[in-house]
């Protein structure tokens, strides 16, 4: 586990891809199972832990989770997600795509979820149980085979980047659930969540986290 910020209130740490943030079906060990522990040792807390899921990424997924240590913490991060005022920026690796750089594409469409498949559909109009999607990417650099793309969300859908990616012809590297051809040797997907921006719940001083890349084709097409 590699913690990228920490202080009283939050700690936001660097999601190995394969980690589950919170307990699910599987009853495998989570990340903030971890989380606690390390704060229990670090600290020679006695008794419980606490510790508030503000976020949540994909199991697959790498990248920068934001975690409370305060109720007060939580709340506040709470609602700063709810109100779209944390800026979290993703970079992901899809086919090679001739995109001119620093052009931003806007992509628009309406979700549609399956509880069943646990997968998004995109629609073109919005349809009867769908919710509209957006987002922007710009592609910032290219090898010969896959192109490197930073996005940023408007909204918050489930999947919404697999899934708007993958309407586009763009399934992101090892995404077998969004087409991608074939999955990563690690069973991750080539999604990070690259950095996330606020202002502090409680300080409410600026605060800007990035987390590094994971080992493998990250570290060979990086800007």
């Amino acid at each position: 586990m590699e913690v990228l910020y920490e202080d009283n209130h939050i700690i936001i740490v660097n999601k190995a891809p394969g980690e589950i943030v919170q307990g699910d079906k599987t009853g495998d060990a989570t990340l903030g199972d971890s989380v606690k522990q390390y704060i229990k040792e670090k600290y020679a807390k006695p008794g419980a832990v606490f510790l508030g899921v503000v976020h949540r990424l994909d199991r697959p997924v790498s990248g920068a989770v934001i975690f409370a240590r305060t109720s007060k913490a939580l709340a506040r991060m709470s609602e700063m997600f709810r109100k779209g005022e944390v800026r979290k920026t993703y970079h992901a690796i899809v086919p090679r795509r001739d995109i001119p750089e620093e052009t931003t594409v806007t992509l628009e469409h309406w979700l549609t979820r399956n509880e069943r498949q646990n997968k998004a559909y995109a629609h073109n109009r919005e349809i009867n149980g769908s919710k509209r999607a957006l987002l922007d990417f710009r592609a910032l650099t290219s090898s010969d085979r896959y192109t490197l793309l930073e996005i940023h969300l408007h909204t918050g859908r489930h999947h919404q980047i697999r899934c708007q990616l993958a309407a586009e012809g763009m399934p992101i590297k090892g995404d077998l659930k969004y087409g991608a051809p074939r999955s990563n040797p690690d069973g991750s997907i080539s999604l990070h969540a690259r950095s996330v921006a606020f202002t502090h719940p409680v300080s409410r001083l600026p605060i800007l986290v990035k987390a590094p890349y994971p080992d493998g084709l990250w570290q060979k097409i990086q800007p």
